[in-house]
């Protein structure tokens, strides 16, 4: 009996140690800056991060997270967008038709505030290539910015939802639509376009936060006076000096329709007053129809935010054989490389590699592949090019098999987040191979301009989807997770050492981030893709945040209805997914979590 007494009174003077443990922590965060509760754009900071510096979740605790509040968006499509929080509200933007949420975390479940409507063009719908997605919203100085399907920036008053302005950026009639999250950066909102696979001309635009008034627009082809190339583009690699390439490096004519749309993620570095982004794939696929480097496509610029004036590019897949997007996130650290400190990018490509550079000059340190390739053999550090393994280079009419990583990449849209304390990147992506087959195809505005039939399947070892942890300067990985289907949602990284991430299937997890090992899981309704947040609620805990409702490329096998016989529907991705409509449900929700009081 002495024994058990002990006993309990050891078992209570550990729930009180855990319970002063954790005061602490809701002290510390308390005592943090407010804003670091906050999360006012989908990568929470200009460096992309996707990294909160609250702690109260750790990986002694995470495994007693459970459910705060739900909040359906009343759309079943698939859900990319992270939600924002800014002070006691919460944004939330759904897929078409791009209904904004603000709802009120100072009442209980989040009730709606107001809801705005912008009621965009039907006929979107049917030039959108990966499902009808949007990735989120921005906000800065009371306002919050989104995009449409149709190609309209909006601007509302934070606090009223009233309309301020919007401005019409694209044309449906070409294939345009826009999808991403913009960025704002010195009272300029940023924004870029998608339609790559229809023949479309890619572009990032900034807009007068103000007045949604256009400043400036940098194309991605064309005369050097279109992509704002002048004086001051200093290239690290020869290859990109010289005049009008976006024009030189394409046969007649096709740099106007030759993609490189801007889809995807955009960094800024105020020191060096640069933003950073990606340029999308050349079009059409098949690449025997664009001979030539195809400037400045599948790669990676970096400009004054003022003006717009490019000051470095460096091109990831030259003559992009295998739609090797270059829009995935570009992260900003410093860290020590080569015996002397630095300010670094690193970008997990499509394909295939994880490149590390120097962000003031371009110059490629290191480039490691992180999930199988068979595409290339290296990327050459002296001159900085991709090495093409010509034998899986697609010829019109022959069908080449093996190709790894697929069309989506080693890693498609799916942002990584980057923990300072861990120093590690926590990638989200797929392990999958394709065979395909092109094509000749002619160019008809609004139509798909693709020229390429292709079947994915999963990659070596059967799975068909990993999390990875990278450490970039070492230029390896530092543990893996594999899952059964893609992962194709974002990644979230805490200072409580917790990563979170969601599945295809509808699992959020978290997981230790210095080991892998997981701690929590709860199953959503619907197949996960969407970004998790963490924030402070009113009520000073910390809380994470995650949409659920599977889509997407990679899902629109469920959120589409596309019938799982035709192999070569969603461009080859259904052929991979045949048996997620048994694994998951269309969904559209807001999960929200937090640890019991």
């Amino acid at each position: 009996m002495a024994n058990a007494g002990n006993a309990g009174r050891w078992a209570a003077c550990v729930v009180c140690l855990c319970a002063v443990f954790h005061a602490a922590a809701l002290a510390q965060d308390r005592a943090a800056s407010p804003n670091d509760g906050e999360w006012t754009m989908p990568a929470r900071d200009h460096a992309s991060t996707r990294y909160s510096p609250l702690a109260q979740i750790t990986t002694a605790n995470a495994s007693a997270l459970q459910l705060a509040f739900t909040f359906s968006t009343g759309v079943v499509r698939g859900h990319e967008a992270a939600p924002l929080v800014v002070g006691s509200t919460m944004y939330i933007v759904a897929p078409y038709p791009n209904v904004l949420y603000a709802l009120d975390l100072a009442k209980p479940g989040g009730a709606l505030k107001w809801k705005f409507e912008p009621k965009p063009d039907a006929g979107a719908q049917g030039v959108a290539c990966c499902d009808l997605v949007n990735r989120g919203a921005a906000y800065a100085d009371g306002r919050i910015f989104f995009n449409t399907l149709d190609n309209q920036t909006v601007a509302l008053d934070a606090q009223t939802g009233a309309e301020l302005w919007r401005a019409k950026l694209g044309d449906i009639k070409l294939g345009e639509t826009m999808t991403m999250a913009p960025l704002v950066v010195k009272n300029k909102v940023l924004v870029g376009n998608s339609g790559g696979e229809f023949g479309v001309r890619g572009w990032l635009t900034a807009l007068d936060a103000a007045t949604g008034k256009i400043a400036w627009r940098a194309w991605s082809t064309g005369p050097d006076r279109d992509v704002l190339i002048g004086p001051a583009f200093k290239p690290f690699y020869p290859q990109d000096r010289g005049t009008d390439l976006g024009v030189g490096s394409w046969p007649p004519e096709a740099w106007k329709i030759g993609g490189g749309s801007v889809w995807g993620w955009i960094s800024y570095d105020p020191e060096l007053d640069l933003v950073y982004y990606g340029t999308a794939n050349p079009g059409p696929w098949n690449p025997e129809q664009r001979p030539g480097d195809n400037r400045w496509t599948s790669g990676l610029f970096a400009r004054r935010p003022d003006t717009g004036e490019a000051v470095w590019f460096y091109q990831f897949s030259p003559h992009d054989l295998h739609d090797y997007d270059g829009v995935n996130e570009n992260i900003l650290i410093e860290a020590e490389f080569g015996g002397r400190a630095r300010k670094l990018l690193v970008h997990p490509d499509r394909n295939g590699y994880v490149y590390l550079m120097d962000r003031t000059s371009g110059e490629v340190l290191s480039a490691k592949p992180f999930v199988s390739v068979t595409t290339s053999l290296g990327v050459d550090l002296k001159t900085g090019r991709l090495m093409y393994d010509p034998t899986k280079e697609p010829k019109a009419g022959k069908t080449i098999r093996n190709i790894c990583p697929v069309s989506p990449g080693g890693k498609d849209w799916q942002p990584s987040a980057y923990s300072p304390r861990t120093r590690l990147v926590y990638i989200p992506h797929q392990n999958l191979c394709q065979d395909t087959e092109t094509s000749q195809v002619s160019y008809i505005a609004g139509t798909p301009y693709v020229g390429a039939d292709s079947k994915m399947y999963a990659g070596p070892g059967g799975h068909r989807g990993l999390f990875t942890a990278w450490d970039p300067i070492a230029g390896k990985e530092a543990w893996r997770l594999q899952e059964n289907f893609p992962v194709w949602s974002g990644a979230l990284a805490t200072a409580g050492d917790v990563v979170f991430y969601g599945t295809m299937e509808g699992w959020f997890k978290a997981v230790d981030a210095r080991s892998g090992k997981l701690l929590w899981q709860f199953k959503t309704g619907s197949g996960i893709i969407g970004q998790p947040v963490s924030y402070r609620g009113p009520d000073g805990k910390q809380y994470v945040a995650v949409l659920s409702g599977v889509g997407g490329w990679a899902g629109a096998i469920v959120s589409g209805d596309l019938d799982a016989r035709d192999g070569t529907a969603a461009m080859g991705f259904v052929n991979a997914m045949k048996d997620l409509p048994s694994a998951t449900t269309k969904g559209g929700m807001l999960y929200v979590f937090m640890l019991p009081d």
